[in-house]
């Protein structure tokens, strides 16, 4: 197998910040991390030489994610999967789940089976791994439906999830849902009792249906803020409860559109940065042109940094998981190590990966990526191989 040694860069090891550090990669895993004066036999490695001023980080993990480049995981084919895999490393993505959204019975099934088989069967070292499924939706509520079609938004149904995680062959790690919608509470419950993550989205839950569903066991919130009851004086709604209670790990879109930086700094002064997971919630213009584009057979407009429907409701984003870092700093003045724990610890934790994912360590899957000064990706490493390099491909 390939083993690659990358020297001479500063290291954010999972406990200490390395400052002129190497690390080893062999057979897709970490084998050795340290300073570069404990650098160990290098025989049989292929040598890369990082600069000193650049970061060594571990690969991003992007929990809700629609598309990009032009796929879509409603698309149902393992083609736009492998677009999505081989396009997301550009931004630092070395692992994710494949998101879906309200839409026609049929057309979930067929994300579902496309994506169960992908990822048991397609998947290899040297792109973005999807860690399992997302599944947005249907069992939201209306009035808080944004760019989920309204015509096929249902009632939770346990037995419907259940054949639909058969049919995805027990990937699907995320639902999100209304807990107050009928049958959400039931669901909320089945869910956390079969080890998947109860999400409130989409949701025009009260503080108090909100704490009934935390005691249900929901544990995550989707897009915090948005479409969501807002917060109010005599009513904390969504937004307060997760706020409030620690139960509840939140998402988050740092684009600046989808949240006001203001309020992507309160979010993170009440939470800290052990409950929030950035995420970008992108659709497939994602690194395309301005223009017109297809989520969910709805019209999507993309324009100056936003994917809006016909009515101006936000659809999605074209955000990059790097980016949000990087807005993440701007908006709050945290550090580079905050971010990483909010884009690579925190997600590996929350669906319970963190034994191979989320940090650099020994053991752990060679998931790397390489910053420059300006924090934008240099290089990244998927499981082991080389996965985008700056250079002729850099868009």
């Amino acid at each position: 197998m390939n083993a690659i040694l990358l020297k001479g860069m500063q290291i954010y090891a999972e406990d200490q910040k390395i400052e002129a550090g190497y690390i080893q990669l062999q057979d897709n895993k970490i084998i050795g991390v340290g300073p570069i004066t404990n650098l160990p036999e290098t025989e049989g490695f292929e040598v890369i030489e990082v600069s000193p001023s650049f970061k060594a980080i571990p690969g991003l993990i992007d929990i809700h994610i629609h598309g990009v480049n032009g796929a879509d995981v409603m698309d149902a084919t393992a083609e736009a999967l492998e677009t999505m895999s081989a396009a997301l490393p550009k931004e630092g993505t070395t692992s994710f789940l494949a998101t879906t959204m309200t839409q026609s019975q049929a057309a979930i099934e067929n994300a579902l089976i496309n994506s169960g088989n992908y990822i048991e069967k397609q998947q290899s070292p040297g792109k973005a791994e999807i860690l399992g499924i997302h599944l947005e939706g249907p069992y939201v509520n209306k009035a808080r439906a944004g760019a989920q079609p309204v015509e096929f938004i249902v009632d939770s149904s346990i037995e419907q999830c259940k054949k639909w995680n058969n049919l995805a062959k027990q990937s699907i790690k995320i639902v999100t849902l209304a807990p107050e919608q009928p049958g959400g509470m039931e669901m909320v419950k089945y869910l956390n009792e079969n080890g998947i993550i109860a999400s409130i989205g989409h949701s025009d839950a009260t503080y108090e249906e909100v704490t009934q569903a935390i005691e249900a066991g929901a544990k995550h919130v989707t897009h915090l803020f948005n479409q969501m009851r807002g917060l109010h004086h005599r009513e904390p709604g969504v937004v307060g409860a997760a706020l409030l209670r620690d139960e509840l790990t939140a998402e988050i879109i740092a684009d600046g559109v989808h949240v006001r930086p203001e309020m992507v700094k309160l979010a993170f002064q009440q939470k800290g940065k052990t409950e929030l997971i950035l995420i970008t919630d992108s659709m497939r213009a994602k690194c395309l042109k301005n223009g017109v584009y297809d989520l969910g057979g709805q019209a999507v407009t993309v324009e100056d940094g936003k994917a809006v429907l016909h009515d101006g409701t936000l659809a999605g984003s074209i955000l990059k998981l790097g980016h949000a870092m990087k807005n993440m700093m701007d908006f709050t003045s945290c550090s580079l190590e905050d971010t990483i724990q909010m884009a690579s610890v925190n997600p590996a934790k929350q669906l319970n990966v963190f034994d191979r994912k989320g940090t650099i360590t020994i053991g752990k899957d060679a998931d790397i990526v390489i910053l420059d000064e300006q924090l934008e990706v240099a290089m990244t490493f998927c499981r082991g191989e080389l996965a985008y390099h700056r250079g002729g491909e850099q868009q």
